[in-house]
């Protein structure tokens, strides 16, 4: 018998029995159920990758990865800090900064607000800031001016523009009564837009005026750090920290903002399962269609079986006729998956504008668009998952086939 005769007729096999309209009916379930999955799995992981980038690039851009923060005293040196930092090969960037909180008036109430004064010829080593607003209020934040750069979220809520006053007021240290506050006034020089809550939450000035205001000579509230990778930047500040003199808070990335990773996280597993039981039962109408294939072929299985063709090769024909399913399948899903996660960002921009509604505000989350981030190893993994399923699903049907007794079957031909 010829080595290639059990896949001669598995082939012809997997062709004939879409004479049976009930089993090609089953058959092509399970195709574009596979199809389905694989495609939607592929398109779901591309788009959590797209969404841990812009994490790490937009929103850890702005926020600190690391910081230390005098407890009782303000850094009297903080360059002591930075001198420090150069003995660690993870953190590319150290910057001064100073922070002040408060109030500011908005129509109906008062908005809570961060303001940070920063050093314009250090920030830019530990945040990507400068990117999201324009050169002329970037230049704004040097000198002692009563510069202020606010993000276009607080700009709308507090209905003002550029060349405005806004008045923040903070609590007064010199005096015990909790209706005491004082009042610092700031002229509106630029406008940032990063997208998200930090638009309405944080707002930057010149590091000397605000130095000069709170009567920190050159101290600072705090050092800012960036690290190589953000993964290790609690472990990255703490060991900076340890090694300081001074007693200081020690705060990452992942306290503020380590929800947000998380929640991608979440929802990359909860999908990546869901979508994995699409497959499965998907795979469970490959082994009906080969059960009942085994069923309408029992009369050729017991011919061929009277003509010597062994078990095993009985067994090949029929986890032929159940693996063509997975493979057409997969490379269906593989490649509608690999098309629409290429395309992912257009055809959400594409809808958007046709139904004219917004996927993703940009006041509620980080970015406003629906980005898509394809890695060639999620779309192999995926396929081999698929063709692995898919292959197990024809094991018992085809031994199944094996067991046929072929005088019974051809009698009751």
């Amino acid at each position: 018998m010829s080595k290639w005769l059990p896949l001669t007729i598995g082939w012809r096999f997997f062709r004939a029995k879409q004479s049976n309209s009930f089993i090609g009916f089953i058959s092509f379930a399970s195709t574009a159920g596979i199809a389905l999955g694989v495609g939607v799995l592929i398109l779901l992981l591309s788009t959590m990758n797209g969404f841990e980038k812009e994490l790490q690039q937009r929103l850890l851009g702005v926020v600190s990865h690391g910081e230390l923060v005098g407890v009782n005293e303000p850094i009297a040196d903080w360059k002591v800090i930075a001198n420090s930092a150069q003995h660690s090969e993870q953190i590319t960037g150290v910057a001064p900064f100073i922070r002040l909180q408060g109030l500011v008036q908005k129509p109906g109430g008062f908005q809570g607000l961060v303001v940070s004064g920063i050093d314009i010829n250090h920030e830019a080593d530990v945040s990507t800031i400068n990117q999201y607003m324009s050169a002329t209020a970037w230049q704004s934040l040097q000198g002692n001016q009563n510069n202020i750069v606010l993000g276009r979220s607080l700009i709308d809520k507090l209905q003002l523009k550029v060349g405005d006053t806004v008045a923040m007021f903070t609590p007064d240290a010199n005096n015990s009564q909790l209706t005491s506050a004082k009042s610092h006034r700031f002229v509106v020089s630029g406008v940032y837009n990063v997208g998200g809550e930090i638009e309405s939450t944080q707002a930057y000035v010149p590091i000397e005026y605000l130095a000069d205001v709170l009567g920190l000579g050159q101290g600072v509230s705090g050092v800012r750090i960036q690290v190589a990778n953000v993964l290790n930047a609690a472990s990255v500040t703490r060991d900076l920290g340890f090694a300081q003199e001074q007693y200081l808070y020690i705060n990452d990335w992942s306290r503020s903002q380590g929800h947000v990773y998380q929640d991608i996280q979440l929802v990359r597993l909860v999908m990546y399962l869901v979508l994995a039981l699409v497959i499965a039962v998907a795979c469970f109408n490959i082994v009906s269609t080969l059960v009942m294939a085994v069923r309408d072929k029992a009369s050729e299985i017991a011919i061929l079986m009277t003509m010597g063709i062994s078990r095993g090769a009985i067994m090949t024909i029929f986890i032929l006729q159940g693996a063509l399913n997975g493979v057409m399948g997969c490379t269906i899903g593989g490649i509608l998956g690999v098309i629409f996660a290429y395309n992912l960002s257009a055809i959400a921009q594409g809808l958007e504008q046709l139904f004219s509604f917004q996927l993703l505000a940009s006041d509620i989350y980080f970015i406003d668009f629906l980005p898509s981030e394809l890695h060639s190893q999620d779309v192999v993994v995926v396929i081999v998952m698929g063709l692995v399923m898919s292959l197990l699903a024809t094991i018992y049907p085809a031994w199944k086939a094996t067991q046929i007794a072929p005088a019974t079957a051809l009698a009751g031909r």
